[in-house]
């Protein structure tokens, strides 16, 4: 494992955000930056939307979803402000991304493992692409722990974002120290647990639960816990997490680094849960953006 170069540990929960990175400067719709958003098959592309809302309402310029070219009508039936682009494999992606004005990418809602793992490895330098800043969720992650070359291909502008479950497939050692009961000394807690993974991928990684860990590289830590009184169980929700894809990547497209954006995203994901309430469903959540900016003042 590499050396953590520093040890830093953020309560991001209680910590007020920097407003002025999220508030919006003179200039065009590009200025704001370009999110492409890939989406699975026919009936699969729902994620994909969410993810997509939640980049467009954080502040993106521009959000387009590219999905293979049998579900456009499927697609085309439920965005509007939202671009669309037919994508059918790798050489499709390859040539969209020809595109210097797409800043940032999100891969793994509702992708599919199969065309998530051919995705995967054109957005990770694969036929000459210039890499970008890169979400990788779900189906994407899916394919990264199957397959050590895609693994092997992370950059530090790339942000994992597994669950529980997912974390234990990408790394499976690390999960195994984690779920262990503490015989001697101290246990080892989801903060170590994904401080080695973020060292071991060489990006951000952010652990998702209701005590969201997310570290860096370089060994700076933020936990964004959900408990007391910012507990909000009803984002245990299908979709919730698409949403959180698309916040991040969203904020990635606004220009934030990797870890300014998942802390971010991760904080304003609680704070529309609590300003909506019991009842939330995925769709609400990219919908409550503008009350919380409006309450931050921005």
């Amino acid at each position: 494992m590499g050396c953590l170069v520093r040890r830093e540990l953020k309560d991001i929960s209680r910590a007020p955000l920097d407003v002025q990175g999220l508030q919006k400067t003179d200039g065009h719709k590009y200025t704001h930056g370009h999110a492409l958003i890939l989406s699975g098959s026919v009936g699969k592309g729902g994620a994909a939307r969410l993810a997509a809302r939640g980049a467009l309402r954080i502040g993106a310029g521009v959000v387009t979803v590219g999905c293979p070219p049998g579900a456009l009508q499927e697609n085309a039936a439920q965005l509007n402000v939202i671009m669309l682009r037919a994508l059918k494999g790798g050489e499709g992606l390859a040539e969209a991304l020809q595109d210097d004005r797409i800043n940032a990418l999100c891969l793994g809602p509702g992708l599919g493992v199969k065309r998530a793992a051919e995705m995967v490895a054109v957005a990770l330098g694969g036929r000459g692409v210039e890499i970008r800043p890169t979400v990788l969720d779900a189906d994407a992650l899916t394919a990264i722990a199957a397959e050590p070359k895609l693994f092997a291909a992370l950059h530090d502008t790339c942000i994992l974002t597994p669950h529980a479950g997912e974390f234990a497939r990408l790394f499976p050692d690390i999960a195994e120290k984690l779920n262990a009961p503490a015989t001697k000394g101290p246990a080892y807690s989801k903060v170590d647990a994904t401080r080695e993974a973020a060292v071991r991928a060489g990006c951000a990684v952010l652990f998702k639960g209701a005590d969201t860990v997310i570290a860096a590289p370089d060994g700076w830590c933020s936990v964004n816990s959900a408990h007391y009184e910012r507990a909000a169980p009803w984002l245990a929700s299908a979709g919730s997490g698409d949403v959180l894809a698309g916040f991040i990547t969203g904020l990635l497209a606004r220009g934030f680094d990797p870890m300014q954006a998942a802390e971010t995203a991760a904080w304003l994901h609680v704070e529309c849960a609590l300003k909506f309430g019991p009842g939330l469903i995925a769709e609400d959540l990219p919908e409550q953006l503008p009350a919380v900016f409006r309450d931050l003042g921005v």
